[in-house]
């Protein structure tokens, strides 16, 4: 018997859940977020480190609080590509200006640096999360809707179709996940737009996570077909799709949401992993996997630590699931103690 949620009262669950909230709608409404486009380029700020950010003026030696403020910065050397903040001007930031959240009048704000190219690199980490966090969300969508309604088939109706689906599902969980997903990514064509690449990717991982959760519920499914809320429904005449629809499904709903959560890492790293590699979304598009690639380069990381802000948002999403995954799993199961 389940336990009553008690998210609130858990600090970690709910600081887990406000982050990801957080990280969601920051995807969500990116064009507000983002202070500049992820593709747009300037030639001018290459490399360029994370904005300062100021809150204090000193007057007549007193020091005194203002509005949130930078310096601009200017490329000091081209070679070791180092810059110097000009303290000629204050440039206030404005807050809900030019449909942003923050904007600069005059000079250049970027919170995580630049890239090679001059592209804020918070911008294209907050668009980035658009791909990133969504793939998940829609590729485990897909995948437990097809394994919630095979597995609930094959365990009610038993027989041929039990065994066919059951060989089907073992064939495809012997399948060496990852390097099946480096085999299919690289038949995705080259010149395909990041959208068409980023329906693939789900296809594939949709048609691979499938299986092993198609087998649980079919576990699950046989011992339930033979309940006496199954048999009734029987005797009312109900049809086998209605007692699949009206029974069998919303019976497993709740075990499918707590699997829903704690399979949604995977989809997120298989992503990632394939886009570091090349073999995913692909620039000048952005997802926290093709990011994340500027960090294999040991100079890079060593001069300029902000590009492994991908991986640590990577990091953080995955931690807040599992979290909030265990809880629900903890909830359901009355044998966990929380």
């Amino acid at each position: 018997m389940s336990r009553p949620l008690k998210i609130i009262s858990n600090p970690s669950v709910f600081i887990a859940g406000a982050v990801l909230f957080l990280l969601y709608m920051s995807a969500v409404f990116a064009p507000f977020i983002a202070p500049y486009p992820y593709k747009l380029q300037n030639r001018a700020y290459p490399n360029a480190p994370p904005t300062s950010i100021h809150i204090t003026v000193t007057v007549n030696g007193k020091t005194a609080f203002v509005r949130p403020y930078i310096y601009r910065y200017a490329l000091s050397d081209i070679h070791s590509q180092t810059y110097r903040e000009v303290k000629d001007r204050r440039y206030p930031i404005e807050f809900f200006a030019k449909g942003k959240l923050f904007y600069v009048k005059g000079a250049e704000i970027h919170l995580l640096g630049t890239d090679p190219l001059g592209r804020d690199y918070f911008s294209r980490l907050v668009y980035g999360g658009r791909i990133s966090l969504f793939i998940g969300l829609i590729g485990v969508g897909i995948s437990f809707g097809i394994g919630i309604v095979i597995g609930t088939l094959s365990g009610y109706l038993g027989g041929i179709v039990d065994v066919f689906i059951m060989r089907l599902t073992e064939i495809i969980m012997s399948l060496p996940t990852f390097y099946f997903l480096l085999t299919l990514a690289v038949i995705i064509p080259a010149g395909v737009s990041s959208s068409t690449t980023f329906m693939l990717i789900i296809v594939i991982l949709s048609f691979i996570g499938w299986a092993s959760f198609a087998r649980v519920i079919r576990g699950m499914v046989l011992s339930l077909k033979e309940r006496d809320f199954i048999n009734a429904s029987r005797a009312y005449g109900d049809s086998i799709w209605g007692i699949v629809r009206k029974q069998l499904i919303p019976n497993l709903m709740y075990y499918t949401i707590v699997s829903v959560t704690l399979s949604i890492p995977g989809y997120i790293i298989s992503e990632s992993a394939l886009s570091m590699l090349g073999l995913g979304i692909r620039e000048p598009d952005v997802s926290w996997g093709n990011m994340l690639s500027e960090a294999t380069n040991i100079e890079a990381l060593t001069s300029r630590p902000w590009v492994l802000s991908s991986g640590i948002c990577i990091i953080i999403t995955i931690l807040c699931l599992n979290i909030i995954g265990d809880y629900l799993r903890a909830r359901i199961d009355p044998h966990i103690n929380v």
